[in-house]
């Protein structure tokens, strides 16, 4: 009897040792607001500059961050080493359908994030699947837009420089280092899985971060190989769940950021980033957060500047500015809406001043309140529609100039 007592007890300190050394969290994060948006267009097939501009009220869902729910896990396998996992799904809170998808086809289950891999305390992680880009693990953060404080609506133009985190890489194979001396490095490739066409949408992705006490400085880069005349839908960009910036050729992404934070958590930032597309075309040559414009061209390239600060007034209310440049410039080519009758261009060099203001209020931990206003005027578009003004994914602008204006909540688990 002793002895059947003893392996009993054996067996449940075993079991519980096996439980204490893994771990499997659910999260989320729920954002819901209501948004003002000036002179948005009413004019349906071709929009043009000269259509009629409405004001717009609207029930929304993410106005700063995306709500989404997700599920991580962590296996200690012994000597630093963990196995680790992380499944990432986004929703509309206003009628609970998934994000990551395009017209006609199914939507993604995790289309914000899905990767397994190993990581070590010592030299860092190795993980597969469907992951970030290092302009949003490591630039980003320094921006107000995507991870920083002034959310989606902070966004550049296009998000022409993924910092507000529209772009996931499939069928990735990353490596992020631990940190040494404060200094992090990480690299990734994406695989095209097209059979005989190892360079029809494969990517790749560098990076670099430096902190130093309250100084964080990042770098990193992007590159998209694709081919313009033969579509692969199923690489790592993929067009059937909207998980693309543009439509073309090639594309590339460079970001430097660096940013200070007070000892009160306050907070400066600079950006710059650079993003170019070449051979634009195939009806959707540009994406602004899910609208598509046929933009046919040569080139399409951005420059954007931004500097940001975030002050608090007190541990749980905060106030928040940004100013951001843009300057693009757009080969020509033909231009209209995506089915419709296409308009020959000679080509545009835009330019975007956008200003974002934010107030923030900490209900507790996990709660709170926000008002958020975005103005945009846009220059030298030519007439173009896709360079009409358009913050994030409101509706498009009339014209060059628009406002909006958004209250809301957040809730995290």
């Amino acid at each position: 009897m002793k002895l059947k007592n003893l392996t009993i007890a054996t067996l449940v300190l075993f079991t519980g040792t096996a439980h204490a050394q893994s771990s499997v969290t659910l999260y989320g994060l729920i954002d819901a607001g209501v948004g003002y948006t000036s002179s948005a267009n009413t004019s349906t097939g071709i929009k043009t500059g000269t259509a009629q501009g409405a004001s717009q009220f609207q029930m929304m869902s993410g106005l700063l961050s995306t709500s989404r729910w997700g599920i991580r896990g962590s296996e200690d396998l012994g000597d630093g080493l963990h196995a680790v996992f992380q499944l990432e799904n986004g929703f509309t809170i206003n009628n609970g359908a998934l994000k990551n998808s395009v017209a006609g086809n199914v939507p993604d289950l995790f289309g914000r994030q899905a990767w397994v891999g190993v990581s070590s305390d010592r030299y860092g992680s190795l993980t597969l699947g469907r992951q970030y880009d290092f302009i949003v693990d490591y630039v980003a953060p320094q921006a107000a837009a995507g991870t920083g404080w002034g959310g989606n609506l902070a966004a550049h133009p296009f998000d022409n420089d993924n910092m507000d985190n529209s772009m996931r890489l499939n069928n990735s194979v990353k490596f992020s280092s631990a940190s040494f001396a404060g200094i992090k490095v990480g690299a990734m490739y994406a695989f095209s899985n097209a059979t005989g066409q190892a360079g029809n949408d494969n990517a790749y992705s560098l990076g670099a971060h430096y902190a130093y006490g309250p100084l964080s400085v990042a770098a990193a880069y992007d590159q998209i190989n694709r081919n313009n005349g033969a579509m692969n839908t199923a690489g790592a960009t993929s067009t059937t769940d909207g998980n693309y910036l543009s439509v073309g050729g090639d594309q590339q992404i460079i970001g430097v950021s660096a940013a200070y934070t007070f000892p009160n958590k306050s907070s400066i930032g600079v950006v710059w980033s650079h993003s170019a597309t070449d051979e634009l075309g195939n009806g959707t040559g540009a994406s602004l957060y899910g609208n598509s414009y046929a933009l046919s061209g040569n080139s399409l390239k951005f420059d954007n500047f931004e500097i940001n600060g975030r002050y608090f007034v007190r541990p749980d209310f905060s106030l928040g500015a940004a100013y951001t440049y843009t300057m693009a410039s757009y080969s020509g080519g033909t231009s209209g809406a995506v089915g419709g009758t296409q308009t020959a261009t000679k080509g545009a060099t835009p330019h975007w001043n956008q200003v974002t203001l934010q107030a923030d209020y900490l209900l507790s931990r996990s709660t709170d309140i926000y008002m958020s206003g975005v103005y945009q005027r846009v220059s030298g578009g030519n007439g173009i529609q896709a360079f009409n003004a358009g913050i994030y994914n409101m509706t498009q602008a009339s014209g060059p100039t628009q406002v909006v204006a958004a209250v809301g909540m957040r809730h995290r688990f």
